[in-house]
């Protein structure tokens, strides 16, 4: 009986150690974009990763300590800051600090611990909380600042920080602006085409909005480095980034005017981080070859539909939570058959 709860502790402390070197490369993974975020959007991406990641971990040692679960051994394997870190790169730039704690709280206690803690949750818990806010508080969602290129200056340090912890309707407004998947959107309910959107828009580069389009190449080459390290495979990535490029080429070649072409939708809003860092989630993603690929194309063809005829400019974070849904059902019938069954 002693062997036994020795090697189950062993095993314990050898799958944390796993978890932990995985998530540690994923952070690594995400250097080149935070590097990328602050350069165009100033302090404001700072303040989001470091008041998001501390919510989290204070969020999953509260929880841990409720459910009487060791706080430092799971606090240990990274999960929790890991959440916190691809809110704080998925939500606005500057977001108020109730915002951040209210997607972490629901990110964190609701989608994950709540489940039973990591491996237990059917839900992407980032995904989940960036759901509840984008619902429940659209307008601060809408309110990116606006990038290096747009603006004549970005706000220093102090300024965001009071921004950011008193915040005020009336200073953001002149501060702000859409995302180029917004302004387009947006352009073609007034009935101005893609095409004169792009090209009289002072915030698009050459396929994709100027900042963006570079931020989402930086998600890029992290994500080409997990697949490097062999911490993600390329099943999901792939399947999703090719899915997206394929149904947008179809309705561009359609019509132009009406639908942006290829490049657009793969380098502009999270395309790149949703393929490589949100959809690839070990836990709530498919786990079977065939089923990756069916996982991930299901996500590119619902993030398309969203974009072009739903009510949100993007849609990742509903696709992903969508086909978490369907993971079970995928998984059940793309599971390899044993010899001889």
């Amino acid at each position: 009986m002693e062997f036994k709860t020795v090697t189950t502790q062993t095993q314990s402390h050898i799958d944390n150690q796993a978890v932990a070197s995985m998530m540690r490369q994923v952070i690594y993974a995400l250097i080149p974009a935070v590097a990328a975020l602050f350069y165009f959007f100033g302090w404001g991406i700072i303040t989001n990763i470091v008041l998001a990641v501390s919510f989290a971990l204070l969020s999953e040692a509260i929880t841990l300590k409720l459910r009487h679960r060791p706080i430092r051994a799971f606090l240990s394997d990274y999960s929790a800051a890991v959440t916190g870190l691809l809110l704080a790169l998925a939500m606005p730039t500057a977001s108020p600090w109730w915002l951040l704690f209210i997607a972490v709280f629901f990110a964190i206690v609701i989608a994950k611990q709540l489940y039973g803690g990591l491996g237990y949750n059917p839900f992407n818990p980032a995904m989940i909380g960036y759901a509840v806010v984008l619902i429940s508080f659209p307008v601060e969602m809408t309110r990116w600042l606006s990038p290096q290129d747009a603006s004549s200056a970005l706000m220093n340090f102090g300024d965001t920080l009071q921004r950011v912890l008193s915040y005020s309707n009336t200073v953001w407004d002149g501060m702000t602006m859409a995302t180029p998947l917004d302004h387009v959107k947006t352009n073609l309910i007034r009935d101005i085409s893609v095409n004169d959107t792009m090209a009289t828009g002072t915030q698009f580069g050459l396929f994709a909005g100027k900042a963006w389009e570079w931020i989402s190449l930086m998600y890029l080459f992290g994500g080409l480095w997990l697949i490097y390290k062999k911490v993600i495979t390329w099943h999901i990535p792939m399947a999703l980034l090719l899915g997206l490029a394929v149904i947008s080429t179809g309705f561009w070649l359609i019509d132009a005017n009406q639908y942006s072409p290829p490049l657009f939708h793969l380098f502009s809003g999270a395309t790149m981080l949703g393929a490589f860092f949100i959809a690839t989630d070990p836990i709530s993603s498919s786990t079977t070859p065939h089923g990756k690929l069916i996982y991930a194309a299901g996500i590119a063809f619902l993030v398309y539909i969203i974009r072009v005829w739903g009510g949100y400019p993007d849609g990742m974070a509903f696709a992903v939570i969508i086909m978490n849904m369907g993971v079970p059902l995928i998984d059940y019938y793309t599971k390899t058959k044993i010899f001889g069954e």
